[in-house]
């Protein structure tokens, strides 16, 4: 036997997968253990770092790759829940001289960088002979390493900086399109788990317990299935939910595509189906990996192809370049997420943490009746259109409460079913006023510039379709 483990991370698809296709095509391997880990560093101890909206996405999305695996390939996702470290330890003293490979997705944020140094580090003192080989560009359309990489990089802050980021490291085809990969399809085989058994069914939890994806709910704490249970959300989370609703808002609607601009869609949602975003409503499942961004910027392209479109930064294409910017921003701009030692935010005297504001601003409690609506619709469904992020979050920084906008952040990560490292950081740090990149960020110099930059009118897209 000579098994590679294909680790899935934050990319929970089974099209265009570099790790899992270039596993499937290694020629001396012979069987594939698709492994998924619950980390307590990401989730928490008690899974109290995501709310339950977010949590039961990424349960329904881990549970949709399961039956895909069993379905298509009948494998099945190897769940397993501690510190990764231990884990592939373990599965190194498991496997022993079998442990061919590990295969697995860059991940670009600073812990995703560092757990994977350290598994490195392990595996190559217990493990030497395992092959290790992380794929760049799983999350994003542009590889980030290679790009901040360049001598010629700098920090964009604009369209028009990305645009030439694009043409430079892309290149333009003859219909003056950026000459983005085609999507890789699903694997037409996958090699069968090891023979042998590596994982535990059943008895106390160690590093190779393994669970179905029918037993994730009962590792919850009693009252965090209760709240799971008593929510209804209008995105369920998935591989086949993400590539449904691809072409129902974008393969199959090409006026929709062509004429989109983001700033002209409605937070009231369509009015015909009060509950259906006027936006793609993708962002989850771009957030999850469960569907990929080359995939749906090859979509748009197609439509593109077909009659005259919008274009950057309002279009659909546009949405996912600034969504590029904030990614390379957060891998090459040291403290992204923090509001000191960070280039990109500009200091601002904000007032101290005020429990009692914040409370009343997460519980929908302020008295302001479009924000308590919005921040209820927030902790109900896990989502809000980006007009009404931007009322949030202006409301709660330069605007009436003047809190640090990492607090507010805080509260984004943990609710939001697209919620993103680069991305709530990024779209944070533009609509408090305080980054180069945001045009509020000339008047956000003192308390006294918040009452004239209440109406301030740059808009900005949620860096998410």
């Amino acid at each position: 036997m000579s098994a590679c483990v294909v680790w899935f991370r934050k990319s929970l698809r089974l099209h265009d997968n570099p790790a899992l296709t270039a596993a499937c095509q290694e020629k001396g391997i012979t069987s594939i253990i698709p492994l998924y880990v619950l980390d307590p560093a990401i989730l928490g101890q008690d899974y109290e770092k995501f709310g339950p909206n977010r949590l039961n996405f990424l349960f329904e999305s881990l549970c949709d790759l399961d039956s895909r695996l069993s379905s298509e390939y009948a494998s099945k996702l190897i769940i397993l829940k501690g510190d990764p470290e231990r884990v592939f330890e373990c599965l190194a003293q498991k496997l022993g001289g079998n442990f061919d490979s590990l295969y697995c997705e860059y991940g670009s944020e600073p812990y995703e960088r560092e757990i994977f140094s350290t598994i490195e580090q392990t595996l190559r003192k217990n493990s030497p002979g395992t092959k290790i080989k992380m794929f760049g560009a799983f999350q994003t359309v542009l590889d980030l390493e290679e790009t901040i990489a360049s001598p010629a990089y700098l920090h964009p802050k604009s369209m028009k900086d990305m645009l030439k980021l694009f043409s430079s490291n892309l290149g333009t085809g003859e219909k003056g399109f950026f000459q983005v990969e085609d999507p890789l399809p699903h694997p037409a085989q996958l090699k069968p788990l090891p023979s042998c058994k590596v994982f535990s069914s059943s008895g106390p939890a160690d590093p190779l317990r393994s669970y179905s994806s029918d037993e994730l709910s009962g590792l919850l704490p009693t009252s965090l299935q209760s709240e799971i249970q008593s929510r209804n959300s209008y995105f369920p989370g998935g591989e086949t939910e993400a590539l449904a609703r691809l072409h129902k808002k974008v393969s199959g609607q090409v006026d929709f595509v062509n004429s989109f601009r983001k700033p002209r869609t409605a937070s009231t949602n369509e009015p015909d189906a009060p509950l259906e975003p006027s936006t793609t409503g993708l962002s989850p499942y771009l957030s999850t990996g469960c569907l990929s961004v080359r995939m749906l910027w090859k979509e748009c392209e197609k439509c593109y192809l077909l009659g005259n479109h919008s274009e950057p930064p309002e279009s659909l294409h546009g949405q996912l370049l600034f969504r590029e910017m904030f990614y390379l921003l957060s891998r090459s701009v040291e403290n992204w997420d923090q509001d000191s030692g960070n280039e990109m935010c500009k200091p601002i005297d904000w007032d101290e943490f005020q429990a009692e504001k914040m409370t009343a601003w997460e519980k929908g409690q302020t008295g302001f009746p479009l924000i308590d609506a919005l921040m209820r619709q927030l902790d109900a469904t896990g989502w809000m259109h980006h007009l009404g992020r931007h009322a949030v979050s202006c409301f709660l920084t330069r605007g009436q409460l003047w809190q640090n906008w990492t607090f507010g952040r805080d509260v984004f990560d943990k609710k939001l079913v697209d919620s993103d490292w680069a991305l709530n950081n990024g779209n944070w740090l533009w609509l408090s006023g305080v980054a180069p990149f945001s045009m509020p960020s000339r008047k956000t110099k003192s308390k006294k510039a918040r009452t004239s930059d209440r109406s301030a009118a740059s808009w900005m897209p949620n860096a998410s379709p």
